[in-house]
């Protein structure tokens, strides 16, 4: 599974809280140069919304 099929798994599953706590659970999965393969404002926006929506929260920013 790739840096970011991982990252949009886990930002579905509810698991973290933040796209903050998502990179380091992804580091601490072994994962490498996550900064690079999750930087930029869409995919940010689109994990943010995903772990809103997952949490219960409003996915509107």
């Amino acid at each position: 599974m790739t840096t970011v099929e991982r990252a949009f798994e886990l930002a579905r599953s509810g698991e973290c809280e933040s796209v903050n706590a998502l990179r380091q659970r992804l580091r601490r999965e072994g994962y490498d140069a996550v900064h690079l393969h999750l930087h930029g404002s869409s995919i940010n926006k689109q994990l943010v919304d995903l772990i809103h929506a997952a949490r219960g929260g409003s996915a509107l920013a």
